[in-house]
């Protein structure tokens, strides 16, 4: 159960070849830059261009062509179609492979209901890039409209993260952090993709390493980040977060972690709604619902930040404020449900009473709500 609304590693090496008395004499195998990321603890790692897998293909194929064959590595996934983590469903179904017919067997579930939460425990890698941008495809040959991605990583590689971050972006998902998991190092990058952003869990941020480095010198290694950090900081200009988390990471070492609080969090423009992709959200709400439907929102949002996102407040308070303002400022919205704020709340509350909780200056309704625990 979510407990409280925080916004809120010391690397353990083991040599395995030298705790082995059996592996004595076996030809040491020069390792491989691009599969560092099975042992990279928790770094955060760029790799250079020459010894980078290739992106995932562009996986828009009709139905009956085969994708090819990409296997999860060093990380787990679930599929759900609730919110809800606490119940006998919990995570929902593991994700076994990610070829065309196990995701369509996977999300079919969801069709109904228009909502999937997919939970991902582990690295940011090329196999999570492409995990999330066949989710993508898949949700939307259903029809799934509300995407939840609820994410539990010590961070990865990267250019994974970033190929992962703009897939998510075109994709509509949700990022959420429940309390207990944690989002470091490279999954920051993921994060700051989401359409929408709740955090329970820590956040936190560090210097990368790379690769291969051939640096001898500081001056070297310096150049050699300087065109990685270069793309960073482009990739987070257009999800509408700081570039100043880019320079803040240059000072934190890699073997350390700054974990962002709160307000580091709102600052950066990595809490809450994506800036860049409310306004493009804005631009085309206009043109579908109209003046009004805008201006309602845009005071919807700044009386939930202001009276619901308050420090300490639980996940629930925080859904029973969200609940009632909605209601004070006429949403859902008839002529535009899907796009009405926190939408993604009124699918996960289907078929529940909706009772709103007082709130100031605001006409208390008959009782609270009551959401499912656990949930969103």
């Amino acid at each position: 159960m979510l407990r409280r609304f925080w916004w809120s590693p010391l690397l353990l090496c083991v040599g395995l070849l030298a705790c082995n008395p059996a592996d004595k004499g076996k030809p040491v195998v020069a390792a491989d830059p691009a599969a560092a990321l099975a042992a990279d603890g928790d770094h955060m790692v760029s790799i250079n261009a020459a010894d980078a897998p290739p992106p995932p293909p562009p996986v828009k194929p009709a139905r009956d062509k085969a994708w090819p064959e990409v296997t999860l590595e060093n990380g787990k996934a679930w599929v759900s179609c609730d919110t809800d983590y606490t119940g006998e469903v919990g995570d929902g179904a593991a994700l076994e492979a990610l070829d065309r017919k196990t995701l369509d067997a996977a999300l079919e579930p969801c069709r109904e209901r228009g909502l999937v939460r997919v939970r991902y425990a582990g690295k940011i890698n090329p196999s999570f890039a492409a995990m999330v941008s066949r989710l993508a495809v898949v949700a939307d040959a259903l029809k799934i409209g509300k995407r939840v991605l609820d994410l539990d990583s010590s961070g990865g590689q990267v250019e994974a993260a970033i190929v992962a971050g703009d897939s998510i972006g075109e994709a509509g998902w949700t990022i959420w952090v429940r309390e207990g998991s944690i989002c470091h190092s490279a999954c920051v990058f993921v994060l700051a993709a989401g359409d929408n952003r709740l955090i329970s869990g820590k956040v936190g941020i560090h210097r990368m390493m790379r690769i291969s480095s051939t640096a001898t010198s500081r001056a070297e290694l310096n150049k050699e980040l300087h065109e990685v950090y270069d793309n960073v900081k482009d990739y987070l200009q257009r999800n509408g977060v700081a570039v100043g988390v880019a320079d803040l990471m240059m000072t934190v070492p890699n073997r350390s972690l700054r974990v962002l609080t709160r307000e580091e969090l709102k600052q950066y423009g990595l809490d809450g709604t994506n800036a860049v992709q409310d306004d493009l959200e804005r631009i085309k709400q206009m043109r579908k619902c109209g003046d009004d439907f805008v201006r309602r929102k845009d005071a919807f949002l700044i009386a939930f930040d202001r009276q619901c996102k308050v420090e300490g407040a639980d996940l629930e308070a925080v859904t029973n404020c969200g609940q009632a303002l909605k209601e004070h400022f006429g949403f859902p919205d008839e002529t535009c449900p899907d796009e009405s704020p926190l939408s993604e709340i009124d699918t996960a509350l289907l078929e529940m009473p909706v009772e709103a909780a007082p709130l100031p200056g605001v006409a208390p309704a008959a009782a609270t709500l009551e959401p499912r625990r656990g949930g969103l």
